[in-house]
């Protein structure tokens, strides 16, 4: 019997998994990587909103990232916690960039998350009136990994195995 936690790394299954699922629905900021047209990688922090299928990232329209998702859309995504021993979600794939005229319903739906209606409340006031327009950055993962150094580590294997790299 497969359960999330013997699916190999890459499984798209594992977005079930328990840590996926805290992490997911945590306040981490999520950090997308990407390779630029000139062909250096970038990497940014953002706030997201997982539906359920897609982890969403907004940008204001005129962003530079806009651009340079569209013209290379695969990326590497990290949501982690910085406590000992860390727990980690990895996503790989495609995006999809579409423009929202107004503001879209996952970046609200991000900044509730993060903040709570105090901070959703404040961002719309500040665009109250104003002509917004957005991308909406959609990421169907095609490749999940998760590590929580307790049971899933890099590269697979025990507890003992991960104790043992570098050491003869």
């Amino acid at each position: 019997m497969t359960t999330t936690t013997t699916l190999p790394q890459g499984d798209v299954r594992l977005l079930d998994h328990p840590v996926a699922q805290r992490l997911l629905a945590s306040t981490e900021l999520a950090r997308v990587a990407y390779v630029a047209p000139d062909g250096t990688p970038r990497v940014l922090p953002m706030l997201f909103h997982f539906t359920g299928d897609e982890v969403v990232f907004c940008t204001f329209a005129g962003a530079r990232k806009i651009t340079h998702l569209r013209a290379r859309p695969h990326v590497a995504v990290t949501v982690d916690t910085a406590a000992t021993p860390p727990e980690v979600l990895l996503l790989r794939g495609p995006v999809t960039v579409t423009d929202v005229d107004g503001v879209a319903p996952e970046y609200l739906a991000a900044h509730r998350r993060y903040g709570g209606q105090e901070q959703l409340d404040a961002v719309l006031a500040e665009m109250d009136g104003q002509q917004v327009r957005m991308a909406r950055i959609g990421l169907r993962p095609a490749w999940v990994g998760v590590l929580d150094f307790t049971t899933r580590f890099p590269g697979g294997g025990t507890a003992e195995d991960f104790a043992a790299r570098g050491r003869s």
